[in-house]
């Protein structure tokens, strides 16, 4: 079976815990036997969808991670970011027909809770990446001999 590529979008804003995230996240990518192929940096969560989308266009990715932390402010701010960010990644990833995982933490949490959330956050991203992928690959490969066919 061909390797495993993975590209990375990491959001600059609030860096002090995104860094940690993609630090992470490299490693259990390497755990995990995949190839990180791409790193991104977005200025912020807000900013991913178009590196996500020039990333699912290349040949070399099977599947985009995204890294960041969005962190309650004195408005709402945080939860408009996390609606609009988590909508157009799914919708990139029907279209493109390819995973896009969510690694953004919050809305509605502080920065103590974004840094308690760094692990978690970044080893489900890339572990739910690799996951679909595999998944994907075996329902191509899958010829249906009964009724229901169970991918797991």
């Amino acid at each position: 079976m061909e390797k495993m590529q993975v590209a990375l979008v990491v959001s600059e804003f609030n860096f002090d815990i995104s860094y940690l995230m993609l630090e992470r996240a490299k490693e259990h990518a390497t755990f995990l036997g995949a190839q990180i192929t791409y790193i991104c940096k977005a200025p912020g969560s807000f900013d991913m969808p178009l590196l996500i989308q020039s990333l699912l266009e290349k040949k070399d990715v099977n599947a985009v991670v995204t890294l960041g932390a969005i962190v309650e402010g004195e408005t709402k701010h945080d939860e408009i970011i996390a609606q609009h960010v988590t909508r157009k990644i799914t919708d990139l990833s029907i279209q493109y027909r390819k995973p896009v995982s969510l690694g953004v933490s919050g809305p509605g949490m502080t920065r103590i809770q974004g840094m308690e959330r760094i692990d978690e956050y970044a080893k489900r991203a890339v572990e739910a990446a690799v996951k679909m992928v595999r998944r994907m690959r075996m329902l191509e490969e899958m010829k249906v001999t009964q009724y229901p066919a169970m991918v797991d």
